[in-house]
């Protein structure tokens, strides 16, 4: 005997629908997204006196509703992949009271396309390597600000680095009026600054890479450095929930959307399900693997079949599939990259 119970989380509330184990709705009504909120909702739930299974859609706090409920109140709680749920279940009227009503009927149903959890290990790792991410995208738009400000008074200059120590002093020399002077000047302050995160958390990955099952196999493939390596390592979590590389493929989104009718096959633009990170990490990996001399020639022959106006972007998604594909074979086996033509070929 199970409660079914559907949970539409929005940033205040989460709207709640109680079905009993007959599928008839025995509750309606939305509940505050804290802590003090949930265990009402759990008092609530819990005068049925029947287990419960909760369906809540992945969304930003949606971990934290999982863990509440599960590990504080014992409920069994499931988190619905939204763009599945939407497959499932494409409503003509929508509004949290009938998503709510919609998540708990899956549940019921056993129709509940239930996404894969990381644990709270897995969770830091991915913290990690992510927050540096966002402070090295911090620090490219302050530099651009800064090249878009010597452009607007005519301070063009070529160097090979205009933020070393000889870009500083042409900088810092510059004729620029204000309020621009006093901004770019702050702007160097708070690169600066970045600088010294970005530094300190890469040294954390290389600290914690080092003891990773699978970060120095992957520091083994051409293009893929400490920093990928632990990026990409943190986003699969577990090699075991993919049997295929095909899967693995699936899930960096870095396939094309598929459009089958009879004779018709229509190949769309890319999927980009799935984590954006590994994508930008795959992606990252393939530009520097482009002049390896195990993928240079596909890389090229792609580049230059398709032109110059696409060929070098779809040259490098291939090769980030590539390179996918044979990290699949990589952890799966346990085995360090081989070339295509090795005794033991791991690569495709």
């Amino acid at each position: 005997m199970v409660v079914h119970v559907g949970l539409d989380l929005s940033r205040r509330r989460v709207d709640v629908c109680v079905l009993s184990d007959r599928g008839e709705v025995v509750g309606e009504f939305p509940a505050p997204v804290d802590g003090e909120g949930l265990f009402g909702l759990s008092r609530r739930v819990g005068v049925f006196g029947q287990e419960v299974r909760g369906v809540v859609e992945s969304m930003n706090g949606a971990r934290f509703v999982h863990d509440e409920l599960s590990e504080r109140y014992g409920w069994e709680v499931l988190v619905a992949d939204a763009h599945r749920v939407k497959g499932l279940a494409p409503l003509a009227c929508k509004t949290d009271k009938v998503d709510a009503r919609v998540l708990a009927e899956l549940s019921f149903r056993d129709l509940v396309p239930a996404i894969w959890l990381p644990s709270p290990e897995l969770r830091q790792e991915r913290e990690r390597a992510r927050f540096r991410l966002y402070l090295v995208k911090h620090r490219t738009s302050l530099k651009n600000r800064i090249h878009a400000t010597l452009i607007a008074f005519g301070h063009q200059r070529q160097m090979s680095d205009l933020f070393g120590a000889s870009g500083r002093r042409l900088l810092a020399g510059l004729d620029i009026p204000q309020p621009w002077r006093s901004h770019l000047d702050a702007s160097l302050v708070m690169i600066d600054d970045l600088e010294r995160q970005i530094a300190d958390i890469a040294r954390e990955l290389q600290r914690q890479g080092a003891e990773h099952r699978y970060v120095p196999l992957l520091l083994t493939v051409p293009g893929i450095g400490w920093v990928l390596a632990y990026t990409i390592a943190a986003e699969i979590g577990d090699i075991t929930r993919f049997r295929t590389p095909t899967q693995l493929v699936g899930y960096t989104g870095l396939c094309p959307r598929v459009k089958q009718s009879g004779q018709s096959d229509l190949r769309g633009p890319l999927s980009k399900h799935g984590p954006r990170y590994l994508r930008w990490a795959l992606i990252e990996a393939a530009q520097h693997a482009a002049s390896s001399p195990f993928y240079r020639e596909r890389y090229q022959t792609t580049k230059r079949r398709l032109g110059k106006q696409r060929g070098a972007k779809v040259a490098q998604i291939d090769l980030a599939r590539q390179l996918t594909e044979a990290i699949w074979h990589m952890l799966t086996r346990n085995q360090p990259f081989a070339p295509a033509g090795a005794r033991k070929r791991l690569a495709a």
